[in-house]
């Protein structure tokens, strides 16, 4: 027996989120069904207007709200001296939430894939380089995850600013708070070994 037409399209819509397999689509379908009709209608209502509501900064490319200004590059208290470069707007959430950064972000937009289609001119690297002339920066900051794809956009960034007398750094990569060595695998701990520090 299949299920109906109308909630394999369901399964079908929601398997388009990430992470979210055929089981877990389904288990999400039948819960929407036990939903009031209210609910489900408000949801789509939701949906829909998601994109009215949200744009990205012209100047970073951070998610903000569709009337609000960009409160990261408004912000006169942050260090306009250092820029953190990240691959999407979700990334600066997850530095923000450390409070540990004060400078300033730029979003790429994604990374240097080929295979998947995304080559240079798909990234926001002219905008980079026209903010930091213009800001003065001084150091950069490559909060690129540690993939193959993040390694080969950060070489490229680099190479394009080698020359211009700016810092150029990129997140440490090693062993997880609360990890037990024999648990870390053999990448993650030859890319430690390799950024140790002075203890």
């Amino acid at each position: 027996m299949h299920y109906p037409q109308h909630m394999l399209k369901l399964i079908a819509f929601l398997k388009k989120l990430p992470g979210v397999g055929n089981k877990t689509a389904e288990r999400f379908a039948f819960t929407m069904l036990s939903w009031q009709h209210e609910q489900l209608k408000d949801m789509g209502t939701f949906i829909s207007d998601v994109k009215e509501h949200l744009r990205y900064c012209e100047e970073c490319g951070a998610l903000i709200g569709i009337k609000e200004q960009c409160p990261l590059c408004t912000n006169a208290n942050r260090d306009n001296a250092a820029i953190c470069i990240v691959a999407t707007a979700k990334d600066i959430f997850a530095i923000e939430d450390t409070r540990e950064y004060k400078g300033l972000y730029h979003v790429l937009g994604g990374v240097l894939s080929p295979l998947d289609g995304n080559h240079v001119e798909h990234l926001t690297i002219p905008k980079l380089q026209e903010r930091i002339e213009k800001l003065g920066v001084k150091e950069i900051i490559l909060a690129l995850d540690s993939t193959l794809e993040g390694d080969t956009t950060a070489l490229y960034i680099k190479k394009i600013f080698k020359d211009k007398n700016i810092n150029i750094s990129r997140l440490a990569f090693g062993i997880p708070m609360g990890s037990a060595l024999d648990f870390v695998d053999e990448g993650t701990l030859t890319r430690a070994l390799a950024g140790r520090r002075e203890f």
